[in-house]
């Protein structure tokens, strides 16, 4: 799979890259890449929640979501 860079790599980018020069064994490659998907998802859910919180959303909003109908009648 090829991959277009369009930006420069970032000085964090690169020095990922220098620790990894020499390959790893696929068992510890997967288990970085999860720790690294596990730390975004933190990271995600932490924005997520500041954002409710500033918006005062909590989940009665998200169930008159649910409830709601938003699609458009074909005339």
């Amino acid at each position: 799979m090829a991959i277009s860079l369009d930006s420069p790599l970032n000085e964090q980018q690169l020095m990922m890259l220098r620790l990894f020069k020499k390959p790893l064994p696929e068992a510890d490659f997967q288990e970085l890449r999860k720790l690294a998907v596990k730390l975004l998802s933190k990271r995600l859910d932490e924005t997520v929640e500041a954002w409710e919180a500033k918006k005062e959303i909590d989940s009665s909003y998200y169930d008159e979501l649910s409830k709601g109908h938003f699609r458009k009648s074909k005339q």
